[in-house]
């Protein structure tokens, strides 16, 4: 890779969700990130509020907002990396749609985070951004062995050089959840299994649409008031879900959170989607790989069940978002799913 011709020269860095880069506890995490960006040619630049730690990252959604703000403002800055997920950006929506604080200050560049950054990206589709998901400053590029996970690094590096993804395709590997992230940590591998590509679950095995969705737990809360009381109630306010219209002909991402949800709470979390509409005018579902691949069998079948549209295309096994190792997904670019050929390829 020449670095003298890279597409992204700074990174800006924000906390949506999360404070945890703030923390004593994982400082030899972040070193090991920020070595890595700057290995790659890129500056790297915190924005104010991103390294202020767990509580002041949860009480000010405001500051986390302006961040944001100020990541589109700042021409200097290529791209905007999110340093976490997390289980609250929702919180932002207000500091971000009321005075159209967001619409005045975007403008097209690389937004790239996973997880509760699901909320961040549905936020973005509507002002029309084209956003990347998949991967995240701490979980990626600060991975304690003695380089970033091969699979993962290569969709990385290309969207810093080029700017864009133009195809995935599926992992040999997976890897286990680590459970030491320690400074003894420092330099081990994780435990590595060998995986079987795309899995078509029934339907077309090409399908083609924009990609759109994310964490299946965050996109609950959109819909259900359970885990944060007045998510339903904000989340509706500032119209975050996409009406029908917006679904028609796209394809659905989802993935599930690292608490790997029981199958009976991913039952529910599919009916609310199936609930929602979008099923019937969708081209296509494509489902991330679960964590540690716990539930999948049930997963795959519930899919089935609730969804109850046997041409609808359905794929599983896709490497994105909670386990490793991470592709990064365009949203907002045509899609073609392939599954003969084991690929998804991007217009771009």
């Amino acid at each position: 890779m020449n670095l003298n011709n890279i597409y992204v020269k700074t990174v800006g860095i924000v906390s949506l969700s999360c404070g945890i880069l703030g923390e004593d506890s994982v400082q030899h995490e972040v070193k090991i990130g920020i070595e890595r960006l700057k290995k790659f040619g890129l500056n790297v630049k915190f924005m104010e509020h991103s390294r202020k730690g767990l509580s002041y990252i949860s009480e000010h959604p405001e500051k986390r907002a302006e961040d944001l703000i100020n990541a589109f403002k700042d021409d200097s800055i290529d791209m905007i990396l999110c340093a976490m997920g997390g289980d609250d950006t929702y919180k932002l929506l207000p500091y971000l749609f009321d005075n159209d604080e967001l619409k005045e200050a975007v403008k097209q560049k690389i937004f790239l985070g996973f997880s509760d950054t699901t909320m961040n990206h549905l936020m973005l589709h509507k002002l029309g951004i084209k956003t990347f998901y998949g991967q995240s400053f701490f979980a990626d590029l600060c991975e304690l062995d003695k380089d970033m996970l091969p699979y993962t690094k290569k969709y990385f590096l290309e969207l810093i050089s080029t700017g864009k993804i133009e195809k995935i395709e599926p992992s040999d590997v997976w890897y286990e959840e680590r459970k030491d992230y320690s400074v003894d940590a420092i330099g081990t591998k994780r435990v590595m299994h060998n995986d079987n590509g795309f899995v078509l679950l029934q339907g077309k095995s090409v399908f083609s649409g924009k990609i759109l969705g994310g964490c299946i737990e965050s996109i609950f809360d959109i819909f259900d008031s359970s885990y944060h009381s007045d998510s339903v109630e904000v989340c509706q306010k500032y119209q975050l879900f996409p009406k029908l219209d917006d679904w028609k002909d796209k394809i659905l991402l989802i993935e599930t959170a690292e608490g790997a949800s029981a199958p009976d709470e991913y039952r529910k979390m599919v009916k609310a989607l199936k609930k929602s509409g979008i099923f019937d005018v969708l081209s296509g579902v494509i489902v991330g790989k679960p964590i540690d691949n716990l539930y999948a069998e049930e997963y795959k079948q519930i899919l089935i069940e609730v969804i109850d549209d046997p041409n609808l295309p359905i794929v599983f096994n896709i490497n994105i978002g909670h386990a490793t190792p991470r592709a990064i997904i365009p949203f907002g670019v045509k899609a073609t799913v392939d599954t003969d050929r084991q690929v998804i390829e991007f217009d771009v």
